[in-house]
């Protein structure tokens, strides 16, 4: 059942018996070989979520590359999906895909996350990740080769570039049709934030022009596609869906619209067509618990929210979720947005929450499967999930808190008690070592 507010959350004073479930329910996570129940059941689903409670701890990539290496290399997962930019993803995927056009090497291909917050993508951590699937594409069978996409809204103006730069090579006068389209945006420059403001003082928007863009490349493909597309017309596609719908994501910032429903829907539509693109394909996930994580066992449906992880388990995919929490540690983010990032200390959690009920069982790192709570046990009463942003204040860390029902909100949870900040390449420009997990690094 939905949260319907903070006041909800389990009474500090249950803590012990939470943490007594804990030892009893939770398994220790010593190495990824504790991770093998964990993969022999995310092994068999469709679509696997792997969330983190920051995008700026360096635990929360590992562990997910580490999950993510095994599901590709050993039970045929055909692509990892990310909350990040299309145009910026893609470049890694012909970087990993080891195409002809793509990047030589795995710093050229980071060097597209040229979009605040760099740090999210341009990271040692990740770069381990993408230079272990380039090199398992080029051991691997062309049917085994796995992809890396992105999922996210932001990119406009750099998606209606990339339509435009396809269009030139295939159809010059559709090129153009499209560039007189996208004129549209011309007088609010290329930052999205400038076009949703001026929809607050002139509500005249492009909605129109980008949508004609996207209804005539797809009846070109049905006109003139002979067999299956080529991944360079699916990508080009993208790109226009994504204009399309970051028009209406920005257009929602102006107006009473929901914007977090717009972007979270727009992550699941790309998720389904490259399910599609890849003969029913099996995906993996990467993005923050507050979109993976199910928003129906939050109290995010008071603020008529919803997110992927919802829409996913609404759909006819067969899922599983896994939530990622600490106790304490450092992470990566800014004080304020657009700001240069910095690394910070994560305070003990907040007494009564989920982090603060897996470090009293032991102070271990811990994997829990959710199913093992019972309806009357303490961990089944709703607690805090500490969820932090790219923007963090940790003076502040009462709000940083999602009221939660853990059973229904994840289908497992790794719990890390101390961890360690990102690697982020615009803080570390000289690769500095980082600690790896089997199978993937270099």
């Amino acid at each position: 059942m939905p949260i319907e507010d903070r006041r909800g959350w389990a009474e500090p004073s249950g803590i012990e018996r939470a943490a007594t479930e804990l030892r009893e329910y939770g398994q220790p996570l010593d190495g990824p070989h504790d991770l093998d129940p964990l993969i022999d059941r995310l092994a068999e689903t469709d679509v696997v979520l792997l969330g983190e409670a920051s995008h700026g701890t360096s635990e929360f990539y590992r562990w997910r590359a580490t999950i993510s290496a095994e599901l590709i290399r050993d039970h045929g997962f055909d692509f990892v999906a990310v909350e990040g930019d299309w145009p910026s993803c893609f470049a890694v995927n012909q970087f990993v895909r080891n195409a002809a056009d793509g990047p030589e090497t795995v710093r050229e291909a980071v060097d597209a996350f040229d979009r605040w917050p760099t740090w999210m993508w341009a990271n040692w951590e990740a770069v381990g990740f993408f230079e272990w699937l380039a090199v398992h594409n080029e051991e691997a069978s062309p049917a085994e080769h796995a992809g890396f996409y992105g999922l996210d809204v932001y990119s406009l103006h750099e998606s209606m570039e990339a339509v435009v730069d396809y269009l030139e090579d295939v159809d010059p006068m559709a090129a153009k049709h499209a560039r007189q389209a996208y004129r549209c945006f011309e007088p609010y420059g290329e930052d999205g934030q400038e076009y949703a403001q001026a929809m607050r003082m002139v509500p005249e928007d492009c909605e129109d022009d980008v949508v004609s863009v996207l209804t005539e490349m797809l009846d070109r493909r049905r006109t003139e596609a002979d067999g299956d597309a080529p991944e360079s017309v699916f990508a080009a596609e993208q790109n226009a869906h994504v204009a399309k719908n970051a028009e209406a994501y920005y257009r929602a910032l102006a107006s009473s619209e929901n914007s977090w429903n717009v972007r979270d829907e727009h992550m699941a539509d790309t998720l389904a067509r490259l399910r599609d693109f890849h003969d029913g394909g099996k995906a993996i996930v990467w993005a923050h618990n507050t979109h993976v994580g199910d928003a129906r066992a939050t109290d995010m449906p008071r603020r008529d929210r919803l997110n992927l992880g919802q829409l996913v388990r609404e759909s006819e995919a067969d899922c599983e979720i896994v939530g990622f929490g600490t106790h304490r540690g450092d992470v990566i983010a800014a004080d304020e947005w657009g700001e240069t990032p910095r690394e910070m200390r994560v305070p003990d959690a907040q007494d009564g929450s989920y982090e603060d009920a897996f470090h009293a069982a032991d102070g271990a790192d811990r994997l829990l499967f959710t199913d093992r709570i019972g309806a009357d046990d303490a961990l089944a009463e709703p607690r805090g999930n500490r969820a932090i942003g790219v923007v963090y204040r940790p003076a502040l860390e009462s709000g940083n808190y999602v009221p939660t029902d853990l059973r229904e909100r994840y289908d497992a949870f790794i719990h890390i008690d101390e961890t360690e900040a990102l690697h982020a390449i615009e803080r570390h420009p000289e690769r500095e070592r980082v600690p790896e997990l089997y199978p993937y690094g270099v």
